[in-house]
């Protein structure tokens, strides 16, 4: 007897394999898995190379911040920087008075801020500027501390020689911020104005002395552009 083998071909793989009459190869599963492997681990690398560039939340939270605060405030720092500027330009505060002196030789100034010219009397050596207790008083002229301490009627005193035998003469403070061979520029701060000595009130005994000999504070700053009874000073003109 003939056995005769009959082979099946599942339409299906036909369709698959066959296109016409000439054999159409198909890849092999393989070679897709190799390919999608490939590209998987190509998008890692890259996303690792990513994150390495960029800051760790976790090791250093202050780096990324830093960085997003630098680029955030480069216009802010420089508005700023502006204000600081502008605001120097017109500031009169008695702690840049120091350069003030330095770019105006021979600048004298008025030696408290808001006062009261007390009146005179005959035996008056120099000028009383009635101050709330606690008013900061300063240096009209760059010199060195003479004396800085307690002096009789006077209470605790500050004296400065401005050279040339011109001496000035502090009065009645509360508390004094200096001390005797400190070198000073006018619009230092030289002490706080008391009643302390022979004194009915707060207020800063103003006086100065040529060759020892007391003269007119009025006259004398006249002369030098600083005008007690109307608050001026040489600066404001």
């Amino acid at each position: 007897m003939t056995l005769i083998r009959r082979m099946c071909v599942s339409s299906r793989e036909d369709r698959g394999r066959y296109r016409g009459h000439r054999r159409a190869p198909t890849p092999p599963r393989a070679r897709y898995a190799a390919v999608a492997t490939t590209a998987l681990v190509g998008a890692g690398m890259v996303a690792l190379a990513a994150a390495s560039s960029m800051p760790d939340h976790k090791a250093d939270p202050a780096a990324l911040n830093a960085a997003n605060f630098s680029s955030s405030t480069t216009g802010i720092d420089a508005a700023s920087r502006q204000a600081n500027a502008d605001r120097a330009g017109r500031s009169t505060d008695r702690s840049d008075m120091t350069s003030v002196d330095q770019m105006i030789p021979n600048l004298w100034l008025l030696p408290v801020k808001n006062y009261t010219v007390a009146p005179t009397t005959g035996a008056q050596t120099g000028i009383d500027l009635m101050a709330a207790e606690g008013t900061p008083f300063y240096a009209a002229h760059d010199g060195t501390i003479k004396l800085a301490r307690w002096c009789g009627g006077y209470g605790y005193t500050v004296e400065v020689d401005t050279g040339a035998g011109t001496t000035i003469l502090y009065g009645h403070a509360s508390t004094l911020t200096v001390k005797e061979g400190q070198k000073v520029h006018a619009g230092d701060q030289l002490g706080l104005t008391g009643n302390t000595g022979y004194s009915f009130n707060p207020h800063l005994h103003f006086e100065i002395q040529q060759s020892g000999k007391a003269v007119n504070p009025v006259s004398f700053l006249m002369a030098q552009g600083v005008n007690i009874p109307d608050h001026n000073e040489a600066i404001d003109s």
